[in-house]
C-alpha cells in the first residue's frame, strides 16, 4: 500500500466519520496544531532523563487520544476525564516543590532542554487558542481544552525545572557545559 492516497489533491480531507472537509477547516488547522505540538515534545523527550521522558511520552499518548476525539467527537472512548487534567496538576505540584521557582520574567534558552520545552509550550498554546475557535463552531470536549490549557502549564513548570537543574550543574561542574 502506498503511502499517497492521491484524496486530499483537490484541498480535502476526511475525519475519522468519513465527512470530507477543507483542509482549512478549523478543525484540522487544530488537529495539525496538536501534530506539530506532539512533535514539539517528542524533540523535547529525546534528550531527556528518564523520569521526563516517560512523562513526555504519556503525554504525546494523551495528544493522540485528543487528535481522535477532534476527529470523531461523538465516540466516548476519545473523551478526557476530570482525571487527566488532575494527573498534570500533580506532576505541576512535584515539580514546582522540588525547585525554588523565580517569580519574575523568564529569558528562555537557559539550556537546551528548557528551549526545546518552552517550544513545545508555545506550541501548546497556539493549539488552545485554535482548540477554542473549533469549539465555538463545532462544539468539543471541554475537559480536553482543559487538559490542553493545563499541559502548557506543565511544559513551562518542566522547563523552569531543567533550567534549574542546568544551573545546578553547572554550579558543581564550572567551565563545563551542561544539555
Amino acid at each position: 500500500m502506498s503511502i499517497y492516497t492521491k484524496k486530499g489533491d483537490d484541498g480535502r480531507t476526511s475525519l475519522i466519520d468519513g465527512i470530507s472537509v477543507s483542509k482549512s477547516d478549523d478543525r484540522i488547522e487544530l488537529l495539525g496544531t496538536i501534530d506539530e505540538l506532539n512533535s514539539a515534545i517528542g524533540l523535547a523527550k529525546v534528550i531527556a532523563e528518564k523520569t521526563l521522558y516517560d512523562n513526555l511520552a504519556r503525554r504525546q499518548q494523551e495528544l493522540l487520544q485528543m487528535m481522535s476525539g477532534i476527529a470523531d467527537p461523538r465516540n466516548p472512548k476519545y473523551r478526557f476525564s476530570k482525571e487527566d487534567t488532575l494527573t498534570l496538576e500533580e506532576g505541576i505540584d512535584h515539580m514546582e516543590n522540588s525547585f525554588p521557582r523565580v517569580k519574575e520574567f523568564v529569558l528562555y534558552g537557559g539550556c537546551e532542554q528548557s528551549a526545546r520545552l518552552d517550544m513545545a509550550r508555545a506550541v501548546a498554546r497556539r493549539a488552545e487558542r485554535r482548540f477554542r475557535k473549533a469549539a465555538l463552531k463545532y462544539g468539543a470536549d471541554p475537559k480536553a481544552m482543559q487538559y490542553l490549557n493545563r499541559l502548557s502549564d506543565y511544559l513551562y513548570v518542566a522547563a523552569r525545572y531543567a533550567d534549574y537543574r542546568a544551573s545546578v550543574r553547572m554550579d558543581e561542574h564550572p567551565g563545563k557545559e551542561t544539555t
